[in-house]
C-alpha cells in the first residue's frame, strides 16, 4: 500500500473523494466573531481560511489503514449516484474514489473493516454502490462497524415525518443496505479492534459520534471525524458548527479530543482538513495550537 505516513507499524493512506466549496465561516459557525479569528489568520490563510470572503475549504476523504494483514477504511465520504437534491455538490456524483483507492494498491474486495465515525451524508456514501438498480455494500468482504447509539438515532431521524429528503435517502441508500446484508456490527460506547484501534464515544456533532484512537509501538493518533471541521476550531474550540446536533456537547468533545492529543502526543487526523491534513496539538496560552504534518 502506498501510504501518506505511519503511526508505529500502521501505514495510513488518504483516499480523496471531493471538496465542498460553498461554506463560509460566517455561516458555518453560529458563534463566528471576526475579532477572535483575526489573531490566527496569519497561519490559517490561505490554505484553511479565505479572509476576504470567509470561505473555509472542506475536502472530504477517507483514511485507509494497513494493520498487519488487514485493511481498515475509516469513513466513506459521499459516494456516487446518490440522490441528494438539496445539495448540488453531493447529487448524483461520478467521482473516481475507487480509482484513487486502486492507485494506493487496494481494491474494494481487499477491505476487511469499514469504521464510520458517524452516519452523516458525507461519511457513509461509499458504504454502498449502485449495482443493477440496487444498493449493495461496496466492500463485499468487510465488516462495517457503527456506533449502536448513532445507528438508532439515524434510524429514528430518517423515519421522522418531517425529515429532509437527504436524511431519508442517506439512511435508505448508504446505511440500511449494509444492515440488511448482515455486514453491520453495532458497538457500544467503547469498542476495541485489532489490538490497536479503540472506538470511543464522543457525542455532540451527532448523538453517537465516535473518535477512533490508534496506538502502535508507543505512537498514537486519533481519527476525529467531525469533532472539528476546520483548523480554526483548534484555538477557537468553543465554536461548533451549524449542523451540530448539540453545540455545547460538541465543544466539550472537541476540548477532550485536543487535550488527549496534547497529553498523549497523539497525531490529530481529521476528516476535512486541507493539506497537510494532520498535525500535532499543543497548548498555547489558555487554548490550543497545531503544528501541521506528521
Amino acid at each position: 500500500m502506498k501510504s501518506l505516513g505511519k503511526i508505529g507499524s500502521i501505514e495510513i493512506a488518504r483516499i480523496f473523494d471531493s471538496s465542498l466549496l460553498g461554506f463560509t465561516a460566517q455561516k458555518w459557525f453560529p458563534d463566528f466573531d471576526r475579532r477572535l479569528l483575526e489573531p490566527h489568520e496569519h497561519w490559517l490563510c490561505p490554505n484553511h481560511y479565505d479572509a476576504e470572503c470567509g470561505r473555509i475549504p472542506m475536502p472530504i476523504h477517507s483514511w485507509l489503514l494497513r494493520v498487519g494483514k488487514y485493511n481498515v477504511l475509516i469513513d466513506t465520504c459521499l459516494g456516487n449516484d446518490k440522490q441528494r437534491d438539496e445539495f448540488p455538490e453531493m447529487h448524483h456524483l461520478n467521482n473516481r474514489y475507487l480509482e484513487r483507492m486502486a492507485a494506493v494498491g487496494v481494491a474494494p474486495g481487499d477491505i476487511d473493516y469499514v469504521l464510520c465515525t458517524h452516519l452523516h451524508v458525507d461519511h457513509v456514501g461509499w458504504n454502498t454502490r449502485l449495482e443493477n438498480g440496487r444498493w449493495v455494500p461496496t466492500f463485499p468482504n468487510a465488516k462495517y462497524v457503527f456506533s449502536r447509539r448513532e445507528y438508532e438515532a439515524a434510524k429514528a431521524e430518517a423515519a421522522g415525518a418531517d425529515a429532509p429528503g437527504f436524511i431519508k435517502n442517506t439512511f435508505a441508500d448508504s446505511v440500511l443496505p449494509v444492515v440488511e446484508s448482515g455486514k453491520a456490527c453495532l458497538v457500544d460506547d467503547v469498542h476495541e479492534l485489532l489490538d490497536c484501534l479503540t472506538l470511543r464515544s464522543a457525542p455532540g456533532h451527532s448523538p453517537g459520534h465516535v473518535r477512533i484512537e490508534l496506538a502502535s509501538h508507543g505512537e498514537q493518533g486519533v481519527f476525529a471525524g467531525d469533532i472539528l471541521h476546520s483548523p480554526l476550531q483548534i484555538p477557537l474550540w468553543q465554536w461548533s458548527s451549524v449542523v451540530c446536533w448539540d453545540g455545547k456537547m460538541a465543544a466539550q468533545a472537541r476540548r477532550e479530543l485536543l487535550e488527549f492529543c496534547c497529553d498523549e502526543n497523539a497525531l490529530l487526523i481529521p476528516g476535512h482538513f486541507e493539506a497537510p491534513y494532520v498535525g500535532r496539538i499543543r497548548r498555547a496560552d489558555d487554548t490550543f495550537a497545531i503544528d501541521f504534518g506528521w
